[in-house]
């Protein structure tokens, strides 16, 4: 019988380098024979990434209800889990995924105010057992995200998001809920500081990957 796959997530705010070193983390998990499926949430499926445009829209329109952010962030979820990650684990593939549950602890819960039991309830219906094997949580100060990240706009030529547009205490919050659940559970998180160049955040991924993810391979 074949062995399940590992489930490999990124976490952190805007502007911290997920993107950048999801690729790095897939090319350092390729290099030692692991098929990898790269995704990211939301989406990740048609469908999901239908609704990821609905969730990121900036146009001020009509609101969005909090409750119905938080009810897409999980429609897209299902779609996704269904779709694309659990046959990738089912059929032994690695699957590395740009933010999962976490994230919707952090943003819907510590930056929209959500209680943290109603995520967890759906949480349960949408998940059932499956929770990442390990979560690699990318951490700098807000301030300092924020600075990268109007640069990578600037220099692309884009306009904020709808939760890029978010004020800082928004993002403060996100950071804050992100950290916590890091602390409550160091088992599956691991926290790795982002505030510095690339070259260094990427060493110690690797000595991060080296201590817990060599042992599976």
């Amino acid at each position: 019988m074949q062995q399940r796959g590992r489930f490999i997530t990124l976490e952190g705010g805007e502007g911290v380098g997920k993107s950048t070193n999801l690729a790095w983390v897939a090319q350092w998990l390729t290099a030692r024979g692991v098929e990898v499926v790269r995704t990211r949430e939301p989406g990740g499926t048609p469908r999901a990434e239908a609704i990821r445009e609905l969730l990121l829209d900036p146009s001020g329109d009509e609101p969005l209800d909090v409750d119905a952010e938080l009810l897409l962030v999980f429609a897209a979820r299902a779609q996704h889990l269904a779709q694309q990650i659990r046959p990738a684990l089912e059929r032994g593939a690695w699957v590395l995924c740009d933010r999962f549950t976490d994230a919707t602890f952090a943003y819907q819960g510590g930056g929209r105010g959500i209680p943290a039991l109603r995520i967890a309830e759906l949480e349960r219906f949408v998940q059932r057992d499956l929770q990442p094997d390990l979560t690699l949580l990318l951490d700098m100060p807000v301030a300092s995200a924020q600075r990268r990240l109007q640069g990578r706009l600037s220099a692309n030529g884009e306009a904020r998001d709808r939760f890029e547009q978010e004020r800082s205490d928004f993002f403060e919050a996100v950071r804050s809920a992100y950290l916590e659940r890091a602390s409550s559970a160091p088992e599956r998180m691991a926290v790795v500081d982002a505030d510095a160049p690339l070259e260094v955040v990427q060493a110690r991924l690797a000595a991060c990957l080296d201590a817990r993810v060599t042992p599976w391979l």
